[in-house]
């Protein structure tokens, strides 16, 4: 059945526990964010041939980005995780884990949903907020080279890379 797709069936899981070998603990990412979209930031080129009079805009590449306004709850997984980066100013490599961002609109098996993996950097922008409000910290999702496609399984919190065809 066609139909709108709810905006809490598109989930975004942080592994907030990176560089424990063999062990990924992804939470999803939501208390205290409103808003979350993924920036795909297409890199183009644009070129117009001697032969036609129009101009041709090819994708080159993405630089996807999510940019993340979260309202500071303390003991939620992914605010404390994304506030010890900012407290230890971390950078690089202390900076990176993986995020999974899953489809539960898509098509379920066995309590999975078609999922994608990704590194990323996690980027502080700026933490604090105005007088009589809560605290906010502001954080850019920065995904770093090409995506694993698979399966996530939510209540288990288990990624599965898919087989084949690039993935």
């Amino acid at each position: 059945m066609a139909g709108k797709i709810k905006r809490s069936l598109f989930a975004i899981f942080l592994n907030t526990t990176p560089g424990t070998p063999g062990t990924a603990t992804y939470a999803r990412m939501g208390q205290g964010i409103t808003s979350h979209k993924v920036d795909y930031n297409p890199e183009t080129s644009d070129e117009t041939y001697v032969s036609e009079d129009s101009g041709t805009t090819d994708v080159e590449s993405y630089k996807p980005t999510i940019a993340t306004q979260q309202t500071a709850i303390q003991g939620d997984p992914v605010f404390d995780f994304v506030d010890s980066l900012r407290q230890k100013r971390a950078v690089l490599d202390e900076a990176r884990t993986d995020i999974v961002m899953v489809d539960m609109y898509g098509t379920e098996a066995s309590g999975a949903y078609p999922a994608e993996k990704n590194t990323v950097s996690i980027q502080i922008d700026d933490f604090g907020g105005d007088g009589g409000k809560s605290v906010e910290i502001n954080y850019t999702v920065n995904l770093v080279g090409d995506p694993i496609k698979g399966t996530f399984n939510p209540s288990t919190k288990t990624f599965t890379a898919g087989t084949g065809g690039g993935e």
